[in-house]
């Protein structure tokens, strides 16, 4: 299934122009057009991404490798950019696209085409340990914050390791420890 476009690439591209020499806004073009501000701020991240192709319609849908797939993912969770900018850096014709992505790997999705070879790096986490739990948050810490390296190298769940590294952020040391099914001392008692 390609894609269609009820506007041309000429349509499209003499939309861009316009924009980017500042000859008209986003909404008097889209006006003109009949179409919305979004669409052309869209036209013109294609345009920079992947130069006037990018504009052309094609008889088949994008295809992306699993690298960049999750590259991509994990540039934009840990902050490196917004999604147009990520889309800009990737050439992905969508943020729309990115957005799927980014949806399927915080939803633990095991999709054919993962981002370990069909292997989720999260999809369940793992009983560990007070030691271990230490170990992983100081490594994600040294890291920059990168939960998903992190979870790769441990093979534990990104939610755990962003859990207990904002747990260690708040609370210390103390915050990694688990206190489940454990009563209460009678000074913590209210």
């Amino acid at each position: 299934m390609g894609q269609h476009s009820k506007y041309s690439f000429e349509m499209k591209l003499a939309a861009v122009t316009k924009y980017l020499e500042g000859s008209c806004s986003t909404e008097s073009i889209a006006r003109s057009l009949g179409t919305n501000g979004t669409r052309i701020i869209e036209w013109v991240t294609l345009y920079q991404a992947l130069g006037a192709d990018g504009l052309k319609t094609s008889p088949k849908l994008s295809a992306y490798s699993a690298e960049t797939k999750h590259n991509a993912v994990c540039d934009y969770l840990s902050g490196k950019g917004t999604l147009r900018e990520i889309q800009k850096k990737y050439g992905i014709r969508s943020d729309k696209q990115l957005r799927n992505w980014i949806m399927k790997y915080n939803g633990h999705e095991n999709q054919k085409t993962s981002f370990t070879g069909g292997n989720s790096i999260m999809a369940k986490g793992r009983k560990t340990s007070y030691e271990e739990r230490m170990e992983i948050v100081t490594y994600c810490i040294e890291h920059g914050m990168d939960y998903a390296q992190a979870a790769e190298k441990y093979q534990v769940s990104y939610q755990q390791i962003y859990q207990w590294t904002r747990k260690y952020q708040s609370n210390g040391a103390e915050g990694l420890i688990d206190k489940r099914g454990k009563r209460k001392s009678e000074t913590e008692m209210s």
